[in-house]
């Protein structure tokens, strides 16, 4: 990649930053010619890796990984009705086999529940069978009409993982909704990403759901993001797919369902909540180099120090830690250019001084500096690692806290979404107020019931008509 191209736009010009940081820190490649599709760069994939692996990780406690056709013929998909109504528009068709015309179209996937569902038909049969906890990550496939945006706006969503259970009641779905939920949060936390929980208006919630718990993070804009989704579906799709079980008494009862999801935008949040002017910042859990050694040398002391740095990489790397050697032929300065932009977590720099004093130095990406001790390398790592973590943290939830703000006035309401924050108000919960809101400050109303330590739980006069409220996210979305 050529990184000589000008600085990167300022991180307040949200959007060319976030264009810009993509290719110049070698994450995506927008440039492939189909709107909509992009390329992962191996630096960017390899955060993706680990992103994911975290995620499986949270998931195979109780999950068992799968994985379903891409093509889902259009008799099945066209079963559920509400769900297809909430798709038919984004769907892609293939209707030929080479030069022959196809009997039955077959859709890609824009979600695989009608995929999923008729074999889930076919395997439930006893209540012993149940619960079933199943996920797969895999891509989707949505015709987007919108401006289509890497990471946040697709057409080909590369990163879908999409958990589909089966409960024999529909308590036990709601019990799984609260569990997928604490999923969500533990996952996010792993991050460092504050998120935002609230079930969306009936009119916003997945099509052929009960209802829809979503996740949503505030982006550098003020702007919110939609980065998981939570569904309860009730007895909708077991009744379209005949999934029914045998009870303990012998009768034969439908099933309910859960599905929830979380796509790459995790990694857009991930890149636009932590990142800098100077480029990315990565959490070191997440980081495809949590440290990069850039050797000093200098003089006759070249062998000397190029011998220490490759003893400490083999350290830090059997110790477990994921570790890079930077031994181009640049300036240290270049390279420190280099791996900021890429947002490495830690730098460790080893000169002759620093041998002869048996010390490394070591920068974290915001610039603070400490020496550690070379015989106690490791547990000198561990320690600045977990700062560094805990400082991201804190400070995305400084940046989540100043970003919300308490509204009880349709005025104050337009100009707290025109600064660029999310909006706390108090909403009675009928359509005609909520649509009264969204079009008169071009805002959406993300949920109500919120679920975060940033949104206490209220009730107060309805923001439109006066009537008893409850507290509700209004903000404007990706």
């Amino acid at each position: 990649m050529d990184d000589d191209a000008g600085a990167l736009p300022p991180k307040n010009d949200f959007s060319a930053w976030f264009n810009d940081l993509l290719w110049r820190a070698e994450i995506m490649d927008v440039r492939y010619p189909v709107k909509g599709l992009y390329v992962w760069f191996p630096y960017g994939f390899a955060i993706r890796k680990y992103v994911y692996q975290r995620l499986r990780d949270l998931l195979d406690r109780d999950h068992q990984e799968t994985l379903f056709p891409l093509l889902i013929p259009e008799q099945e998909f066209m079963k559920e009705a509400e769900h297809i109504k909430g798709f038919e528009d984004e769907v892609y068709w293939v209707t030929h086999g080479g030069t022959t015309l196809l009997d039955v179209k077959l859709a890609l996937r824009p979600t695989s529940e009608t995929a999923i569902y008729p074999m889930y038909a076919l395997w439930v049969r006893s209540h012993a069978d149940l619960p079933i906890k199943y996920y797969q990550i895999v891509n989707t496939f949505r015709y987007e009409t919108k401006q289509t945006r890497p990471l946040i706006r697709l057409r080909e969503i590369t990163s879908f993982k999409e958990a589909h259970t089966v409960h024999a009641t529909w308590e036990e779905a709601e019990q799984q909704v609260e569990e997928a939920i604490a999923l969500y949060r533990e996952f996010y936390n792993g991050l460092c990403i504050p998120t935002l929980i609230s079930k969306r208006p009936d009119w916003d919630k997945f099509p052929g759901a009960d209802y829809t718990i979503a996740v949503d993070a505030i982006m550098p804009n003020g702007k919110t993001l939609q980065i998981g989704t939570v569904h309860h579906l009730g007895d909708h799709f077991s009744r379209t797919f005949n999934i029914t079980y045998e009870d303990k008494n012998g009768e034969q009862k439908l099933a309910y369902q859960t599905c929830y999801g979380i796509s790459e935008r995790c990694i857009a949040a991930l890149i636009s909540i932590h990142g800098d002017d100077k480029g990315l910042i990565l959490p070191p859990a997440v980081a495809t180099f949590q440290a990069v050694i850039v050797p000093i040398t200098i003089g006759k002391r070249h062998e000397d120090v190029m011998t220490a740095a490759q003893k400490l990489r083999t350290d830090l790397t059997t110790a477990g830690f994921r570790v890079k050697l930077d031994t181009r032929d640049l300036r240290p300065g270049a390279k420190y250019y280099w791996w900021e932009l890429r947002g490495v977590p830690l730098r460790l720099e080893l000169g002759p001084r620093d041998l002869d004093a048996g010390k490394v130095m070591a920068v974290k990406r915001n610039g603070e500096k400490t020496s550690l001790e070379l015989a106690t390398v490791t547990e000198g790592m561990t320690r600045v690692l977990g700062e560094i973590t805990d400082t991201l943290r804190a400070r995305a939830e400084e940046h989540t806290k100043s970003h919300l703000c308490n509204v009880e006035s349709m005025d104050a309401l337009n100009a707290t979404l025109n600064e660029g924050r999310v909006a706390v108000v108090h909403w009675c919960q009928q359509r005609e107020c909520g649509d009264g809101i969204e079009e008169k400050t071009n805002a959406s109303i993300l949920g109500t019931d919120v679920r975060s330590v940033y949104v206490p739980v209220t009730e107060g006069k309805c923001i439109a008509c006066g009537k008893p409220g409850k507290a509700t996210l209004v903000g404007r979305a990706y």
